[in-house]
């Protein structure tokens, strides 16, 4: 393949989070998350929010999302959020499986991202005491989104506020949180626990991690109810220690940002390059690591012809993902492709 943009799933393991796998495979520890690296988890993480927290590894993103928010919602209620989220239209209906009828509420909003207006007319309407609708318990936001935008800080508290005002918990599934971080040039807390995040499905798998991501908890009324859900699940590792080397040495050093930046700027640069030709037009602002765009269906034709590999979203429309370990000669490669062939 001349240049992979299907997926940052496609990536690679990043050197540092390799070797701190090998450290972590000598000897012997303490299963079940009892181990040193483990039980430091809380204390890292709660360095890098600046706010007391409890750190869970998870399998997958999905685990995180669907697990946190099946543990602080009711069987009947609902959890408000874009209506192309992640959560809602590719995921399987987990929440609904493990929040035993839990439902997602989609709202509409640009580019991917919930309008605080909307959300706040939705649950001023929203049918409380109605046993024929869900019943309002969360709101969830995807950063970076779908498309590719990410929320900035003043949404995000806007969010939060509403969903304080209205005693909603605030889930945040930050896949490419790294991204979206990497992206607005903020701390981790300012896009967290400072807009009232109380939990936070936190990636690592699509930007150099193996085979782990984390479910990030700063509320502490929701630690046990995740603590359980999660035993129940299966998601409590018997060999935590290999998630926890993982998450350790992602955020060391910061190096979740520096990979994130790499991506972020590989996508910036094919964006640049596709808006600039002809019948070419972007579909969202590339503000993570993810290109919308649509494209003249004989140049989409050509260019998977050629071995670039991405996936098609509808009649003349495609999605690109960098990651953090795409060589800027792929990106290059793609564009006087498309330059050539149009």
């Amino acid at each position: 393949m001349r240049g992979d943009f299907r997926s940052d799933n496609v990536a690679g393991i990043h050197p540092a989070i390799m070797a701190a796998l090998a450290t972590a495979n000598q000897g012997t520890a303490q299963p079940y998350g009892q181990d040193d690296s483990a039980r430091a988890l809380n204390a890292r993480f709660s360095d890098v929010f600046e706010a007391e927290v409890t750190v869970f590894p998870v399998a997958t993103g999905t685990a995180a999302n669907s697990f946190s928010l099946a543990a602080c919602m009711r069987p009947y209620g609902g959890a408000y959020c874009h209506e192309g989220a992640h959560l809602r239209l590719s995921e399987g209906n987990s929440l609904a499986a493990w929040g035993h009828g839990a439902a997602l509420v989609g709202l509409p909003g640009e580019v991917g991202r919930i309008d605080p207006a909307a959300l706040r007319q939705a649950l001023a309407e929203a049918p409380r005491g109605n046993t024929q609708k869900p019943q309002p318990d969360a709101v969830t936001v995807t950063q970076a989104t779908e498309r590719g935008t990410v929320y900035g800080l003043d949404a995000l508290a806007a969010i939060g506020a509403v969903a304080r005002e209205h005693g909603l918990v605030f889930h945040m599934d930050g896949a490419r949180f790294a991204n979206a971080q990497a992206h607005l040039g903020c701390s981790a807390a300012d896009m967290t626990s400072r807009v009232g995040v109380d939990l936070l499905s936190f990636g690592a798998t699509k930007n150099g991690a193996m085979s782990t991501d984390a479910l990030v908890v700063f509320r502490r009324d929701l630690v046990e109810p995740i603590a359980f859900t999660l035993r129940r699940a299966g998601q409590t590792w018997s060999k935590m220690r290999f998630a926890a080397a993982q998450l350790q040495a992602y955020v060391e050093g910061e190096l979740h940002l520096d990979l994130a930046r790499r991506a972020n700027a590989r996508a910036a640069q094919l964006g640049h390059g596709l808006a600039r030709l002809p019948g070419v037009a972007l579909l969202a602002p590339v503000e993570a690591n993810i290109v919308f765009a649509t494209l003249p269906p004989a140049l989409i034709d050509a260019l998977q012809a050629q071995g670039f590999g991405f996936y098609r979203r509808g009649p003349g429309e495609i999605r690109l993902v960098c990651r953090f370990d795409q060589p800027e000669e792929e990106v290059a490669a793609l564009l006087q492709a498309a330059r050539a062939a149009g």
